[in-house]
Order: structure tokens, then C-alpha cells, then sequence
């Protein structure tokens, strides 16, 4: 059974995913989750943006095992093409047999949305107004109802790119200010002024800092889910230095994270711990979550498609 990507879009809502992926997070921590490395192939299809890298990614959890295989062109841009393209293979555990292989590019863009409202909804204020995002992609478009379904009162919506064009775009369709009933109001701002806001998004392919610390507030949440490598960076050495990191997945994050390797930042906490035992969550400081993607996260939004689709079809 092909399950195509409309129909991933009409089964897979924030409001089950993001409960879901907050107990994966817990069931990870607690070594409920047999998820090996993932293993990253380069293509050496071409030079520059149009070389890629293909990935494979498997886990058992629960009652379900998973794989995904997910590829990531950043010249596809030019061409009219998603930079991501992935499949999830979805296999009942007891017996081996599959049960489902689905279009996986929705679901890894609202997976990666999703964990980032569960760290947020852990470690941000309760007060929290503003949003601070780097980046005008696709995982920029699906922060922005992610994380205000958590935390609606993030009306203050500030967005910068490296392409200014893009980043209206992308205010535009959120909504200008004071327009969205909600009272909502996102633009196209200088890059100082998105990394000032409460909560901060980075969600770029960089391969060089962007956010500096200096630019951060005293009690900054910065969410940090692009540049996933070993020789990427996003974020600069003083901000590294100068937040609690959080991570998804401590070994994940220490193995593929350019920004913790390359600025010997050490991880502090993981998000699973912190859910399982709230008063370890860290408070009066500034927060750094870095998230580099799982694959159990890919099996809990492919469980949910399934069992939605099955119910459906009763």
C-alpha cells in the first residue's frame, strides 16, 4: 500500500503529532527505542548546491518498526523541486510484515515542526510574545503554526533571509500585522532584530554562523534545526558557549551537530529527561534546543497516518 503525500496531509494533524512526538521524546530518553546511526551517503551527483547526500533510517519502537530514506539536494531549489524527498516504510514488529510505505517529506517537515513545539512548550515562557525566525523554507512555513499552537500568544512574528524577497513572501502569507483575527502580525525584518525576540528559529542550510550570541535576549529560547552536519554551522561560538543546550538526542546531536562539534559546546540536558521530570527544565538562563531529526520521530508520524487511515476507512 502507497500512501501519496495529499493523503499524509489530510491524516497528519499538530494537534496528534505533537502529543506524540513529546512521549517518542520520553520513550528515547528512557532507552525504550532501538534507533542505530543514521547512515548518510554523499551522491557526488554534481558540484556545489547540486550535490546531495542520501540517508537511511531505521528504528523499532512499540509495536511498529521503520525506515526512512530521505535525500537532500539543495540545488533542487533551482529547478523547481523540493530540496527534500523521502519515503517511510512503516512494518508491523511481531510478525516483519509491511504495512504501509508513504511519502515522507510532509512527514518529515511537520515531525521536525512538532519536536520543536514539544521543546518549547518545555522550555519557553508561558509569556512568551515574539518569534524570531532565520530562514523562509519550508520548515520556516511549518514553525510558524507548530509552535503557535503551543504558544499562541506568539503574535510578534519578525523573519529574515538572506533573501529578502523570500522572507516577505513568507510574512505576507502568514499575514501582515494587525490583519489575522488573532491579532497575529508577522514581517520582514533585519537579522538583529528576528535573533532579539523572545524565541529564536534557525532554520537555514548555512555552512557558516549566522546568529551571534551578543544579539540574544537575556532569556532567549533559541531553536536551532538547520544546518545538519558535522561541518555546518549556524550558530557562532558565543552563543554556544553562553546557553544551556538542550539536545534531542545526545549522541544523535554530539555525532551531527557542526555548531556542538565544531564550537565545543558541551550538551547539558536532553529534551526526553526534561519532559519525564519537568523541575530539571532549566529557568533564568538563556536555552539552546538542537534538534538534528530521528527516525523515531518519522515512525510516530507514520503510526499516526496509519491508524488514522485505518479508522477512515472503517
Amino acid at each position: 500500500m502507497y500512501i501519496p503525500e495529499s493523503e499524509v496531509r489530510e491524516l497528519l494533524t499538530y494537534p496528534a503529532l505533537i502529543p506524540a512526538i513529546r512521549e517518542a521524546l520520553i520513550q528515547l530518553s528512557a532507552g525504550l527505542v532501538s534507533q542505530p546511526p543514521r547512515t548518510v551517503l554523499r551522491t557526488a551527483a554534481g558540484e556545489g548546491a547540486h550535490n546531495g547526500w542520501f540517508a537511511v533510517m531505521p528504528v523499532i519502537a512499540g509495536d511498529f518498526m521503520a525506515v526512512k530514506t530521505v535525500t537532500f539536494y539543495p540545488g533542487n531549489a533551482e529547478l523547481g523541486l523540493h530540496t527534500h524527498m523521502a519515503v517511510v516504510e512503516l512494518l508491523r514488529r511481531a510478525t516483519g510484515e509491511p504495512l504501509a510505505l508513504m511519502d515522507g517529506r510532509l512527514i518529515t517537515e511537520m515531525r521536525t515542526a512538532s519536536v520543536s513545539a514539544v521543546a518549547l512548550d518545555a522550555l519557553g515562557s508561558q509569556n512568551v510574545t515574539s518569534l524570531g525566525i532565520l530562514g523562509s523554507g519550508v520548515q520556516a512555513r511549518s514553525h510558524l503554526w507548530a509552535l503557535r499552537h503551543v504558544r499562541p500568544a506568539l503574535t510578534d512574528i519578525r523573519i529574515w533571509s538572506r533573501t529578502p524577497e523570500n522572507a516577505q513572501t513568507l510574512a505576507n502569507e502568514f499575514g501582515a500585522a494587525g490583519s489575522r483575527a488573532d491579532g497575529a502580525g508577522a514581517r520582514a525584518v533585519s537579522i538583529e532584530e528576528a535573533a532579539s525576540a523572545d524565541v529564536v528559529l534557525t532554520a537555514t542550510s548555512s555552512t557558516a554562523p549566522l546568529l551571534e550570541g551578543r544579539w540574544l535576549s537575556p532569556n532567549a529560547l533559541v531553536l536551532a534545526v538547520g544546518a545538519t552536519g558535522s561541518t555546518l554551522r549556524e550558530l557562532d561560538d558565543e552563543l554556544m558557549h553562553a546557553c544551556f543546550l538542550v539536545a534531542e538526542s545526545r549522541t544523535a546531536v554530539e555525532r551531527e551537530s557542526g555548531d556542538v562539534l565544531l564550537s565545543g559546546a558541551k550538551v547539558q540536558a536532553e529534551i526526553g529527561k526534561i519532559l519525564a521530570n519537568p523541575n530539571t527544565a532549566p529557568c533564568g538562563k538563556r536555552i539552546l534546543f538542537k534538534s538534528v531529526g530521528l527516525a523515531i520521530e518519522d515512525l510516530t508520524a507514520a503510526r499516526l497516518v496509519w491508524h488514522a487511515r485505518a479508522k477512515r476507512s472503517k
